[in-house]
């Protein structure tokens, strides 16, 4: 069949890594490939935040030799919600004896259920639920009779909706500031420090260029240590005390935070 008789209708209006459209724009589709002078229709508009997806997949077409029509520009927008005339159609065709609106942000719920009441279904058969709301319903009335706990689902390796919230917020913190273990060798009889401490850094300065300051923050840890007394040895101490003043010094010299992790090893 000719190519210019060929229509194509695929997936990706937005973007999505594994649909058809950006696997044609990465060259990875396995029966399908830009063809200089093809053209490209998207027929939606972008959702708020997949925009920079979207235009990557725009460039990559046009590179191919593609003609793309997109955005406003190009009045292409399919939408994909009914208008309220075709809502209260199907109001008036299913005649529902109760009505709950479900899809959208709340406002948009209570709009909906407004369209209901307008044609006919009482206000006490129309409900606006939130997420967690349990409904029952028998064939005279229906009311809402208590909450389940609802929400975010988070997935970690083979752990499933048990990652807490500490642990959540460790993550953040080490993608953003990395982290710095502080080695510490103290000798188990006397409780003294043995040699100076090592600090191993990741993710938080480049051990290179930052070696000046690594070494002053050495110098620190070495000196906070020497004057501790008989509290030397004590984990708690090197906790508190070397991880407080780590978080300073790093601050007044990066403007950053890395996680400290002190680690006493007794020789």
């Amino acid at each position: 069949m000719p190519h210019e008789k060929i229509v194509i209708i695929t997936t990706g209006s937005q973007g999505e890594p594994t649909s058809g459209l950006v696997r044609i724009a990465n060259r990875d589709h396995r029966q399908l490939n830009i063809i200089k002078g093809d053209t490209v229709v998207y027929s939606a508009s972008p959702i708020p935040g997949n925009e920079s997806l979207i235009n990557r997949t725009v460039d990559s077409l046009f590179k191919q030799g593609a003609d793309v029509y997109y955005g406003r520009m190009a009045q292409t927008h399919v939408h994909g919600h009914a208008s309220q005339e075709e809502l209260k159609l199907l109001l008036n065709l299913v005649k529902p004896k109760f009505f709950m609106p479900i899809h959208g942000e709340y406002r948009h719920l209570n709009l909906h259920a407004k369209l209901a009441q307008s044609v006919g279904i009482p206000q006490e058969n129309t409900f606006l639920l939130e997420d967690g709301d349990i409904l029952e319903l028998n064939p005279q009335s229906g009311k809402v009779t208590g909450k389940v706990a609802s929400g975010n689902v988070y997935v970690d390796g083979l752990s499933v909706g048990d990652v807490g919230g500490i642990v959540l917020r460790n993550r953040r913190m080490l993608s953003r500031d990395g982290i710095v273990v502080v080695i510490i060798a103290v000798n188990k009889q006397t409780g003294k420090l043995v040699g100076r401490p090592d600090i191993v850094s990741r993710g938080f300065v480049d051990t290179n260029e930052s070696k000046d300051m690594l070494e002053e923050s050495r110098d620190l840890v070495a000196k906070i240590m020497d004057h501790g007394g008989k509290h030397t040895a004590e984990r708690g101490f090197a906790d508190n005390k070397v991880r407080a003043a780590l978080n300073r010094f790093f601050y007044e010299q990066t403007k950053r935070r890395p996680m400290i992790l002190p680690v006493m090893v007794r020789v």
